[in-house]
C-alpha cells in the first residue's frame, strides 16, 4: 500500500484522537530518545501495547516500566504482538501498537505487517535497530527492516536523531489512521534511544505529499445517483473499507431508501446485519449462492470500500459481465485497478455516503424510482432454494458446521476472531453477523495462526465483552503459546478449537482436485489413538480451563460452561469429522457462473434475462 499522492486541494480530516493530542498544552522537558518514545505514546492516548524486549529496544523498556499510562503486554512471539495489535485495532477502531527488537524480532513482525496491509488495519510497529554507526556492517541482530517491509507497509521511518521521535511517531499514527488505514513501521536505532535530548510536545506534522481526498466531487455523486435510480438489478457490494470508515449506519440508511440488496465480503461481515432480509450474505469462492449470482446477474454494482479481490470475482473476465460499476473508495489506486469503474467516488466513505443520501431522493423522484420487485422475486427464489446448509458427517464424528452454528446461537453478541482454514469459512457462513467490528479474521493474507493473538488483542480492547476465538487444529498450533500471555495478563478469551485432525482446507482441495491423495495433511490430533498434542493437556499446561467434546449432546453444555468461566482462558476442543467440506465453492480460476452448492451440483439460476 503506497502513500496516496494527489493533486487535490482537499486535506484529510484529522482523526479526533490526534487533534486532541496535537492541541495539548506545550511540554518541554529533559529526556532521552527512549523516554521520548514512551512520552509520545502517552500523549497520543495509547493505553495498551503488545511487545517483546531485546537488546536493540532495551533502552525503551526501562521507561515503559515507569509509565503509569501504558499497559505493556508481554507476548511470547513477535508475530503474536502484531496480530494482537490488529485484533485490537479492528475491534476498537483505534490504532494498535506493537514493539519488537531488531533483526529476528523485527522480521517476526513481517507477517502481521503484510496481514494489516492487505486488510487495511491501522497499526504502528516500533522496532529497535542497531546503533547508527553499525548500520550496514552486518552487526549482531541487524536487519534492514525498512527495506524488508517497504512493499507491505503504508509508510516507514528510520530514526537516528532522538529529537525526531515525537514528530515521527505522531506522523506514524496520522498515516496509519487516516486515508486508507494501514501499518506503519518506526525503526529507531539503539543509539537514538540512549541519547539525551528534550521532549518537545506537541510536534508539527510534515507530510507535504500526503493528501488523501476527503469527499468525491458533486458531479461524480450526481452521476452515481442517476445510475442507482435507473438500475433494474443493482447490488451493494460492500468491503472492509466501509467498516474502517465507521460508515455502517449510513449504509443502512441507503438500503432503507433504495431497497437494494447487500453482499458483504469476508472483511465486511457485520457491516450490514445478516438478520436483515435484504442481506444476501458473503460473495466469492465460498460465498452464498444468492450473493454470488446476484453479482453475476447485476446491472449495477455499487462498490463500497471493496477492491474486487480474486476470491470474490473468480475469473475476472467473466465477473458481473452486464454490470456498470460505481466504485467508492478512499484509495484512488484501487479505482479501475481490477474492474473498470464507470463512476469513481474517491473519498472517505462517511462523506461519500452522506453526499449520496442527500442527492438520491431528488433523483429517485425525478426518474420515478425503478421498480425492483422482479429483481427481488428472483433473489428471493435464490434465498429460498439455496440457503446455507451442510451435509451431516457420515463417519460417526460431529459436523463442524453444527458446532459453529450452536456457538453463534448461544453467544450471538460475542466478538469472534478466527484462524484461517475451513473453520474460518464456516464461521462466516454460520455465525450471526449483525454488528460491526464483531468479526475479526485474516482476509487478504489468509494468515494461519491469526486467531488466538487477534482474539487476545480484541479482548484487551473490549474488556467487558465476550471474545471467542474459533480456530482449527492446524492454525491453533502456530500461535497457541499466546495462551500463556492471556493467562498471565487476565485476558480471558475463549477458544473453540474445531479439531478435524487435518489441514482441512488443503485436504478439501486434495479431495476434489487430487484424487483424494491426502499428502501431508493429516495432523494426528483428533479422534484416533494418536493425539499429538493432547489439547486438553496443552490447555491445562497453560493453566487454562480445558473441555473436550466428542458428542452432539454435549455441545451446548460445553459452550454454556465456557461462557460461565471468566477467571481464566477456556479451550473447548470439539472433535469433528475430517470429511466435512465447505460449500458452496467456486473452484479457483473459474467463473462465478461455475459455482457449486455441493459436490457436482450447480444451482439453476435461470437465463440472462432474469
Amino acid at each position: 500500500m503506497a502513500l496516496a499522492h494527489t493533486g487535490s486541494s482537499q486535506s484529510t480530516a484529522m482523526p479526533e484522537f490526534l487533534q486532541k493530542a496535537l492541541n495539548a498544552s506545550p511540554i518541554r522537558e529533559a529526556s532521552t530518545g527512549a523516554r521520548n518514545i514512551v512520552r509520545s505514546l502517552e500523549e497520543l492516548g495509547v493505553t495498551d501495547v503488545f511487545g517483546l524486549p531485546g537488546g536493540a529496544i532495551l533502552p525503551t523498556y526501562d521507561p515503559i516500566l515507569s509509565s503509569k499510562k501504558l499497559r505493556h503486554i508481554l507476548v511470547r512471539h513477535e508475530q503474536g504482538a502484531g496480530h494482537a495489535a490488529e485484533g485490537y485495532a479492528v475491534s476498537t477502531g483505534k490504532v494498535g501498537v506493537c514493539i519488537a527488537t531488531s533483526g529476528p524480532g523485527a522480521t517476526n513482525l513481517v507477517t502481521a505487517l503484510l496481514d494489516a496491509n492487505l486488510d487495511s488495519v491501522p497499526i504502528v510497529a516500533i522496532t529497535g535497530q542497531v546503533n547508527a554507526s553499525a548500520i550496514g556492517s552486518d552487526a549482531f541482530q541487524e536487519a534492514d527492516i525498512i527495506g524488508a517491509s517497504l512493499p507491505i507497509t503504508k509508510h516507514s521511518f528510520l530514526i537516528t536523531d532522538p529529537a525526531e521521535i515525537p514528530q515521527r511517531l505522531a506522523e506514524a499514527f496520522y498515516l496509519a489512521s487516516s486515508g486508507r488505514p494501514g501499518p506503519v513501521i518506526v525503526d529507531i536505532t539503539k543509539s537514538a534511544q540512549a541519547a539525551e535530548c528534550e521532549f518537545v510536545w506537541p510536534p508539527k506534522l510534515d507530510l507535504p505529499g500526503y493528501n488523501p481526498v476527503v469527499a468525491p466531487s458533486a458531479k461524480s455523486v450526481d452521476a452515481a445517483a442517476e445510475l442507482i435510480a435507473s438500475a433494474q438489478r443493482p447490488v451493494f457490494y460492500v468491503g472492509g473499507g466501509l467498516l474502517r470508515a465507521e460508515a455502517a449506519p449510513l449504509l443502512r440508511q441507503l438500503v432503507d431508501l433504495t431497497n437494494i440488496p447487500v453482499v458483504t465480503t469476508l472483511n465486511a461481515r457485520g457491516a450490514f446485519p445478516d438478520s436483515d432480509p435484504r442481506s444476501l450474505g458473503m460473495p466469492g469462492m465460498h460465498g452464498t449462492v444468492p450473493a454470488v449470482i446476484a453479482l453475476q446477474k447485476a446491472d449495477l454494482l455499487i462498490t463500497l470500500g471493496a477492491r474486487f479481490d480474486d476470491r470474490v470475482t473468480g475469473n475476472l473476465d467473466s465477473f458481473a459481465p452486464h454490470a456498470k460499476v460505481i466504485h467508492a473508495d478512499i484509495d484512488p489506486a484501487e479505482i479501475s485497478k481490477n474492474k473498470y469503474a464507470d463512476v469513481a467516488l474517491v473519498g472517505d466513505l462517511k462523506h461519500t455516503l452522506t453526499q449520496l443520501l442527500a442527492a438520491l431522493p431528488e433523483v429517485l423522484a425525478k426518474l420515478d424510482k425503478t421498480d425492483l420487485s422482479p429483481w427481488w422475486e428472483f433473489l428471493n427464489y435464490l434465498l429460498t432454494t439455496y440457503p446455507v446448509g451442510y451435509e451431516e458427517a457420515q463417519d460417526g464424528l460431529m459436523s463442524p458446521q453444527y458446532v459453529i452454528k450452536r456457538l453463534g446461537e448461544l453467544a450471538p453478541e460475542a466478538i469472534f476472531a478466527t484462524g484461517v482454514g475451513q473453520h474460518q469459512m464456516w464461521s462466516t457462513q454460520f455465525l450471526p453477523h449483525n454488528f460491526p467490528r464483531h468479526f475479526i479474521t485474516s482476509c487478504g493474507a489468509g494468515t494461519m495462526g491469526f486467531g488466538v493473538p487477534a482474539a487476545m488483542g480484541a479482548q484487551v480492547g473490549n474488556p467487558a465483552k465476550t471474545v471467542w476465538c474459533i480456530d482449527g487444529d492446524g492454525s491453533f498450533q502456530m500461535t497457541n503459546q499466546e495462551l500463556a500471555t492471556c493467562r498471565l495478563n487476565n485476558i480471558n478469551i475463549k477458544v473453540a478449537l474445531i479439531n478435524n485432525s487435518s489441514l482441512g482446507m488443503v485436504r478439501q482441495w486434495q479431495n476434489l482436485f487430487y484424487g483424494a491423495r491426502y499428502s501431508n495433511t493429516d495432523l494426528n490430533t483428533g479422534a484416533g489413538t494418536v493425539r499429538i498434542p493432547n489439547f486438553e493437556v496443552l490447555a491445562q499446561a497453560y493453566d487454562c480451563a480445558a473441555i473436550r467434546v466428542e458428542r452432539y449432546e454435549d455441545v451446548d453444555a460445553a459452550i454454556t460452561k465456557a461462557m460461565e468461566i471468566n477467571d481464566r482462558p477456556v479451550v473447548v476442543e470439539f472433535v469433528v469429522s475430517p470429511n466435512a467440506m465447505v460449500w458452496p465453492m467456486v473452484p479457483a480460476g473459474l467463473s462465478n457462473d461455475e459455482i457449486l452448492y455441493a459436490r457436482n451440483q450447480r444451482p439453476d439460476f435461470g437465463s440472462e434475462e432474469e
